[in-house]
């Protein structure tokens, strides 16, 4: 078992789309939620601390919904979502080399390799305490209805023989899931995980 230090948003585990009133950030923006809970991450945790505007000390929901504006300059919704590894890789990244973040790389991994492949990544990933943004599109299993087409991340990970259980933070707090089933959407179209590497 390994996870990662966690943040509060006052009494809340990272951000919750559901307190913008944007409208189209309230229904799309879990792709900017996710960044900014990823930047709030490394300048809390390694000392990334130009990626996070507002006081560290002192998150409030205020603060956070500012973020999400400024973030929605990279990762705005749209009609078919943030819907590849591409366009996250690529919106984060301006976020980052506007914000004099230079040594944060990142690469994506589509869950149409295998499941070894991808829980090794997800291992390796938390193992060096990095945080791991996870897109799921539409899954054939009913039980993760909450993240169809939706922005997530990772924070830890149990296993329990074949089957890896993960920390998922998401709508301003975590659950357990099985990484397992989530990998296995049963649909052509794959979702799949951002991966950081920090020079």
């Amino acid at each position: 078992m390994n996870e990662l230090p966690l943040f509060k948003i006052e009494n809340f585990i990272g951000g919750d789309q559901e307190w913008f009133t944007d409208y189209w950030m309230k229904l799309g923006g879990c792709g900017a939620v996710t960044a900014c809970d990823i930047c709030i991450y490394f300048a809390m945790f390694f000392n990334k601390t130009d990626l996070y505007p507002f006081n560290l000390k002192n998150m409030t929901k205020n603060d956070y919904i500012k973020f999400s504006q400024i973030m929605k300059d990279y990762l705005s919704p749209r009609i078919h979502g943030i819907n590849t590894l591409e366009i996250f890789i690529n919106g984060l990244q301006k976020y980052l080399f506007n914000h004099g973040e230079q040594s944060i790389q990142m690469k994506g991994l589509y869950s149409n390799c295998s499941l070894l492949e991808f829980k090794t990544a997800v291992r390796q990933q938390i193992d060096q305490k990095l945080p791991v943004p996870y897109l799921n599109l539409k899954h054939k299993n009913h039980a993760f209805n909450d993240y169809v087409w939706h922005w997530f991340w990772l924070a830890g990970y149990e296993e329990f023989g074949d089957i890896t259980m993960v920390k998922v933070i998401t709508y301003g707090t975590f659950r357990w899931l099985s990484l397992n089933k989530l990998w296995d959407s049963g649909y052509k179209q794959k979702g799949g995980i951002i991966l950081f590497d920090i020079n």
